[in-house]
């Protein structure tokens, strides 16, 4: 791999004095998918988003069975970490209501997860291509229930048109576009299946950087770099 790519973390840019893994496992169901994407980053970096991290992956389990009760939810690793944190069971409880016809709605703490959506965008970006440590142009997110149809489409097939250019040579994409798997994950297009029914992502470069995220088949996220 191109020595760009190393000795530096992939969140901040200072010298890195640990790894992380991209996903990280707590968005992920054990057993942990083997060859995990690993970048370089700070101890700083690597602990700083924990909470944030833990706090998105338990919001959006109790979102998607409509409880914050740890006898409510499916995935094991989120019913643990309710049943040990009563403090963040309440903060999410604390974001429910319910509209006049008696639907549950949840209202999300916006800037943990961008926090959380950009710090996974920027690791993909430093695996796949190169480290992209300026603020993107786009960072947003939505349940993949609310888009329309043509939104669903577009989301998923980004709309890039013809590859006029192709990945800088040395890069992970360039070999998966050039039909060369540099590790075991099943690909889809041009989408990376880290864990199905869990975690994908897909990175392009085309008149920018474009990083599309969906996490548990429910949260559809995108991170744009224009160049």
């Amino acid at each position: 791999m191109d020595e760009r790519l190393t000795g530096m973390c992939a969140y901040c840019g200072v010298e890195p004095d640990t790894s992380d893994h991209v996903p990280s496992r707590v968005l992920l169901d054990e057993p942990y998918p083997p060859g995990l994407p690993v970048v370089d980053a700070c101890e700083k970096c690597n602990t700083g988003f924990s909470l944030d991290e833990q706090y998105l992956s338990c919001f959006l389990e109790c979102v998607i069975c409509g409880t914050v009760a740890s006898t409510g939810v499916r995935r094991s690793n989120i019913k643990r970490i309710l049943g040990e944190n009563a403090a963040l069971q309440r903060r999410i409880g604390a974001s429910q209501r319910k509209d006049r016809t008696g639907n549950l709605l949840w209202r999300p703490e916006f800037e943990r997860i961008r926090k959380v959506l950009l710090k996974l965008a920027r690791g993909h970006v430093a695996y796949e291509l190169y480290p992209k440590l300026e603020e993107p142009n786009r960072v947003v997110f939505a349940p993949l229930s609310t888009l329309s149809l043509q939104e669903r489409r577009a989301f998923e097939d980004a709309n890039l048109g013809d590859l006029t250019l192709w990945p800088e040579i040395g890069t992970r994409a360039f070999l998966r576009a050039s039909d060369k798997r540099p590790n075991q994950f099943e690909q889809k297009g041009d989408w990376i299946l880290v864990q199905p029914g869990r975690y994908r992502y897909a990175v392009a470069e085309t008149s920018g950087v474009l990083v599309r995220m969906v996490l548990s088949e429910y949260l559809a996220c995108l991170v744009l770099w224009e160049h």
